[in-house]
């Protein structure tokens, strides 16, 4: 596929992570939220520059939650664990 003039190229870059992993909010009732930001993608654009000059960029990011419960407990159907293995379901939703 050739690239055409009309198109903006991109070059992937490398990114890795500077600082913490998560950031944790308590709320109110004792409630912990954790958030984890991903970038999935990151480009530099190579045959494309924003009006003022400065390189443009096209940015993925995704973002994770988990939410732990004051009181730290979770509840599964019993039919969810009667016969299986001892261990825990791999995924829960309730």
């Amino acid at each position: 596929m050739s690239a055409s003039k009309d198109k903006i190229e991109f070059k992937m870059l490398d990114h890795q992570r500077v600082g913490d992993e998560h950031v944790t909010f308590k709320l109110e009732d004792g409630t912990m939220v954790k958030v984890k930001v991903d970038l999935d993608r990151v480009g530099i654009a190579t045959n494309y520059k924003n009006p003022d000059g400065t390189p443009h960029y096209a940015v993925n990011a995704s973002l994770k939650l988990s939410i732990i419960p004051n009181e730290r407990k979770f509840f599964v159907e019993p039919d969810a664990v009667k016969g299986k293995s001892p261990s825990p379901p791999g995924q829960m939703f309730s």
